[in-house]
């Protein structure tokens, strides 16, 4: 915690809209104590929803965009996609020189963003994923033509205070946006599904709910904490003749592993014509 201090001491941080993933990055920032509310601000549009994180998290906030910007250093762009452009009209106005903009749009390319900004402005685009809300989250950044190592810390400080962060080449984003952006719904589905298996041999909906829930978070809490292969934490559960190796069979047999791939490949793909299209619609 003292490191991601340290890596924020001075700086300024705008959030330019305030939703869900604004919140959790404000919240993880201030539980941290990787800042304090004085060095954040934040805009949005719906006075409700400025009321809500001023009486939540003590933090300044305000309608006006441009105003935001001049003020801070670091630019957080927490909007949706579909108005992005607009959104970075005001962020140009009132950038100053080197500030660093961190955009968690989704679909957006630094490419498109840093048309509309100045020149040589310091842009990192970002894939977080909801579990952000939880401080549990994981995010992959990638560095624009003009970020500087720095800027790259200032990014990972800002990520890693609601959970774990990446470093990789833009290329990759989509493929993020497959794996962990989307893998939370995976998982969910993973966990009603176990429940579901729960009730069906006999456990209460509640009970089934938090034993499936609770074993997908101890497993991968396991997995992180250890480093192991997920292989050989498997096949400590996985006596010979026993319960697990009877499930595992099943899973197998019912193609667990390949529809995971699979649906791993599917919303990469998807991810890419999105971001292809986001990047036309920009051009124009």
């Amino acid at each position: 915690m003292n490191d991601l201090r340290k890596r924020m001491e001075g700086r300024r941080i705008g959030f330019v809209g305030g939703g869900s993933m604004a919140s959790a990055l404000i919240r993880g920032l201030l539980h941290s104590a990787t800042v304090t509310a004085a060095q954040i601000r934040a805009s949005d549009l719906k006075e409700q929803r400025l009321a809500e994180l001023r009486q939540t998290y003590g933090i300044e906030t305000t309608d006006d965009n441009e105003g935001l910007v001049r003020w801070a250093d670091v630019v957080v762009i927490a909007v949706k996609p579909q108005i992005v452009d607009r959104i970075l009209g005001a962020v140009a106005a009132g950038l100053n020189e080197g500030d660093v903009v961190i955009s968690v749009a989704a679909g957006v390319p630094i490419e498109a963003i840093e048309a509309r900004l100045p020149d040589r402005a310091r842009v990192i685009r970002s894939m977080p994923n909801t579990a952000a809300i939880a401080l549990a989250g994981a995010t992959a950044i990638a560095p624009g033509s003009h970020a500087t190592k720095d800027d790259l810390e200032v990014a990972r400080a800002l990520f890693e205070a609601v959970g774990r962060c990446v470093v990789l080449d833009e290329t990759l984003i989509d493929a993020v946006t497959g794996l962990s952006g989307s893998g939370p719904a995976y998982v969910m589905l993973m966990i009603e599904a176990l429940a579901d298996g729960g009730v069906k041999v006999g456990l209460g909906r509640d009970t089934a709910l938090l034993l499936a829930a609770q074993t997908v978070y101890g497993a991968a809490k396991l997995q992180l904490e250890t480093g192991e292969h997920p292989g050989r934490l498997k096949d400590m559960v996985t006596s010979p003749g026993g319960t697990a190796i009877a499930g595992l069979h099943t899973l197998e047999a019912g193609g667990l592993r390949r529809t995971l791939i699979d649906a791993v490949e599917a919303a990469t793909n998807r991810a890419i014509e999105l971001g292809e299209q986001m990047a036309k619609k920009l051009r124009r």
